[in-house]
């Protein structure tokens, strides 16, 4: 079996992924348990002992400034809890599928502008993925709302789907796909 060689785009690429995902997780541990579960008069789970323990934790609200508050929110649903179902695993097949084809798509390219985004997106989803399994729902807790709008709650995921999204779209308006870049 001959195993090609990844451009360092693609290497680079995959690197991020792991540290998008661990970024994630380390974000909803910390928010979780030490601003979450002390005010739920808990003691805060170490790093292992939150993977062994799938309770969900209650909605609970900090206000943080006029604008902002963190939230606690479970979203059984896609983006926006949107497509609730309470089943995780149509989701959980659905973004391991997307996953292995932005994957298959950030092997291959040699440029950095999409190995970037495409790395945001697969660490996003896979970050999203994890709490499907652990929780069955993604841990939410962003809750930024202004002049009476509320955006709906998310979290470090959500962020680099959405921006590794914006940043391809951006890129195929603006920039040939032609040029290497290694």
């Amino acid at each position: 079996m001959k195993f090609k060689k990844l451009s360092k785009p693609s290497t680079i690429g995959l690197l991020l992924i792991i540290g998008f995902i661990i970024t994630d997780q380390l974000s909803k541990w910390v928010i979780l348990e030490y601003m979450f579960r002390p005010a739920l008069n808990a003691e805060p789970l170490g790093l292992i002992a939150w993977f062994q323990d799938s309770i969900r934790l209650p909605l609970i609200s900090f206000e943080v400034t006029s604008f902002f508050n963190l939230t606690m929110v479970w979203n059984e649903g896609v983006s926006f809890g949107l497509f609730q179902s309470g089943n995780p695993w149509p989701l959980i097949i659905l973004s391991l599928v997307i996953c292995s084809v932005f994957t298959g798509w950030l092997t291959k390219t040699k440029i950095w502008r999409e190995s970037i985004p495409l790395s945001m997106i697969i660490g996003g989803a896979l970050g999203n993925v994890i709490d499907r399994f652990h929780f069955g729902a993604v841990a939410d807790f962003l809750d930024f709302h202004l002049f009476g709008a509320h955006y709906p709650a998310f979290n470090i995921a959500d962020s680099l789907i959405s921006v590794g999204i914006v940043i391809l779209i951006v890129n195929s308006l603006f920039f040939s796909s032609d040029k290497k870049e290694d």
